[in-house]
């Protein structure tokens, strides 16, 4: 997969890149990252890429030709319109779900926005969604786009040692992860479960559906909604004083 970011901030976008899995991941080839300067696309000396708002308002607005002429220049060279996502509060929040989709195009463009916004003319002609990574404004499109990024290069066969890696973790299956542990067993006083010190690998992953099941039902209860469970699921959660409807409501 190929994932392309376009920015006033290319330098700050690739050094997080860099790093860690996503930057393993690149250098073996898993996925292909490139950071794009859309001030490189400005029309005069002084590389200006906003102005003023009509109509007034406060702040300043990305104008709209150098993007475009990022994107087409991105799209000409890929031969192909690459599904393109503007990172802004409006758009609808980030979700697993959403990522594992994104994760199986073949390309994927992250428009980053600075100042107040973007001309809305670009998001006519290029924009395929927007996408919000949280209901609060941060300074400018390279965060969520750089969470939204390692999100889906998480996903993306060869990033990850294994695809159990991602499928244990927090959200995948709509339930948050089961504790976890390491050593000392014994630290200051706190044990680590015994199930967990047993070798009953049947045990252990019971255990481990189980506390996922109580952390889900604990800290966000609305998840379950949308999760997969069993009856036995249902029994549990029920045993451990949380009500819910039966298969099928």
């Amino acid at each position: 997969m190929r994932i392309d970011l376009l920015t006033l901030f290319p330098g700050m976008c690739e050094t997080v890149m860099a790093e860690s899995i996503v930057g393993r991941a690149r250098r073996k080839g898993a996925v292909q990252v490139c950071c794009h300067q859309i001030r490189d696309y400005a029309l005069d000396k002084h590389q200006r890429v906003d102005d003023s708002p009509f109509g007034g308002g406060m702040g300043m607005l990305m104008l709209a030709e150098p993007i475009a002429l990022c994107m087409d220049d991105l799209i000409e060279h890929l031969g192909y319109k690459p599904h393109t996502v503007y990172l802004s509060p409006q758009g609808k929040t980030l979700t697993q779900r959403r990522v594992q989709e994104l994760s199986s195009l073949d390309g994927l463009v992250l428009l980053c926005g600075h100042y107040e916004g973007i001309d809305g003319r670009v998001l006519d002609a290029y924009v395929d969604e927007e996408i919000s990574v949280g209901d609060y404004v941060v300074t400018g499109g390279e965060l969520p786009a750089l969470t939204l990024a390692d999100a889906v290069c998480r996903m993306i066969p060869g990033v990850l040692a294994d695809d159990e890696c991602f499928q244990l973790e927090s959200h995948f299956n709509s339930l948050l992860e089961h504790p976890q542990y390491t050593r000392p067993s014994v630290w200051r006083g706190r044990e680590v479960p015994q199930v967990l010190l047993s070798g009953d690998h049947g045990n252990v992953s019971r255990w481990r559906r189980e506390q996922s099941l109580l952390v889900t039902a604990h800290k966000r209860p609305e998840l379950l909604a949308s999760a997969e469970l069993t009856e036995d699921d249902r029994k549990f959660l029920r045993l451990n004083g949380f009500s819910l409807p039966l298969s099928g409501q």
